[in-house]
């Protein structure tokens, strides 16, 4: 039974942990508008090309046109959205089968990771349109291209997890009776959460910059369509905006699982892995 010192413990565990993730948040946010003044005042980029934070406000919110601006921007991301989530679940699904089998069929890491390993460093872009000849430019396109961004850090991320379950557990669910698979299910996965949360923050804004990859080269939608068409029309306030939402998104997100990931681990007293 959880006693009411241990329960105001807990929830002022999860108080602590949810506003240090926010001001994380804020700060990071903040962060990224002074680097971007920052560098175009720097750089000495034309005012013509380079497009600040109040520029890209005026063009999402202020003027004639900023509410046709916001629909067409806000529809492009959402269509990005779409693709990330596509690569992110193909991305994420396979690490964690993958995963299980290392721990179930050891020798099958061995087989595996090499080619693994082989596939993360050749880049994308030389191997997209090998990818699009065989998968075509629809949604199979976005899964592989999405996965293949995603899998292998997320990949790591969680076999490290479940193997750095105490070996004093792994031999209490031998001595029960429990084989490999027990020793998965009711030791390693649980005790696995903080990478498994680990895996899934890496593995957020990943799946975005697949997406956005997928739809400049293969599916000629998106944001990724639409920046480099916005380029190729000199419409470098669109080209700002598109980017800029893309990326406070990214951020978004990722701050999103980082302060459900803060709360959890605080809640049940887990340590946070290490990115």
């Amino acid at each position: 039974m959880v006693t009411a010192p241990a329960r105001r413990r807990g929830t002022s565990s999860v108080l602590r942990a949810t506003g240090s993730s926010l001001l994380t948040a804020i700060l990071a946010l903040g962060s990224l508008i002074i680097v971007w003044m920052a560098a175009i005042w720097l750089l000495r980029v034309p005012p013509f090309v380079g497009k600040g934070p109040v520029d890209v406000w005026r063009y999402l919110f202020m003027g004639e046109e900023a509410e046709a601006n916001r629909a067409y921007v806000f529809g492009e991301l959402g269509q990005t959205l779409l693709d990330a989530s596509i690569g992110f679940s193909t991305g994420m699904g396979a690490a964690l089968l993958l995963a299980a089998l290392f721990l179930l069929v050891r020798p099958l890491e061995h087989a595996i990771m090499p080619l693994a390993l082989l596939v993360q460093s050749m880049p994308l872009i030389a191997i997209a349109p090998l990818i699009i000849l065989i998968f075509g430019r629809e949604t199979a396109t976005v899964a592989v291209m999405g996965g293949l961004v995603v899998v292998f850090p997320a990949l790591v991320t969680i076999v490290f997890g479940l193997r750095s379950v105490s070996p004093y557990m792994v031999e209490l669910v031998s001595v029960y009776g429990g084989g490999s698979l027990a020793t998965l299910l009711r030791v390693a996965l649980p005790s696995s959460v903080p990478a498994l949360f680990s895996a899934v923050r890496i593995a957020v804004p990943g799946s975005i910059t697949g997406a956005l990859i997928a739809e400049w080269l293969a599916t000629g939608q998106g944001v990724g369509r639409a920046i480099v068409a916005a380029v190729a029309q000199a419409k470098m306030s669109e080209v700002w905006a598109l980017a800029a939402v893309a990326t406070i998104v990214s951020i978004s997100l990722y701050m999103v699982v980082n302060l459900i990931e803060s709360a959890v681990l605080a809640r049940f007293g887990f340590r946070r892995a290490e990115a």
